[in-house]
């Protein structure tokens, strides 16, 4: 699959972890660990949209910190969302560690908007007929 095909198809695959941490609100059902993956995902993927919208090959890594920073080199505003960085852990650590006495309970309402006005700045980005 081609860069270009993946800004059409990553979209949605963000669109739905974002459904899935939207369904996760009871923590007594859907423990930190998942919502926490679901979280870091969509955010893994709406970076790596962004990056190719750039003209530039997306890195094949779940290290949110080294794709924010790939962004940032050619649009500097994109710092704005340095507070996903904090989802880092879920892509492999706390996904198959631990989670206990390891981090502070995830906000999941405050991790869906966060989420969201990232997916928002990466769809403006989007060619016209791409957003849907």
């Amino acid at each position: 699959m081609s860069d270009l095909d993946d800004a059409r198809t990553l979209p949605e695959a963000a669109e739905r972890d974002l459904r899935a941490l939207r369904g996760m609100d009871d923590p007594a059902v859907f423990a930190d660990e998942i919502a926490g993956f679901h979280a870091q995902q969509a955010a893994e993927k709406l970076f790596k949209v962004w990056i190719i919208l750039l003209g530039e090959p997306y890195p094949l890594t779940h290290d949110l910190d080294y794709l924010l920073r790939l962004v940032e080199r050619r649009e500097p505003e994109a710092g704005r969302f340095e507070d996903l960085i904090e989802y880092n852990p879920y892509a492999v650590q706390f996904r198959y560690g631990s989670f206990e006495n390891e981090a502070s309970p995830i906000d999941r309402q405050e991790a869906v908007r966060r989420l969201e006005a990232l997916r928002r700045q990466v769809r403006q980005r989007l060619p016209d007929a791409e957003r849907s």
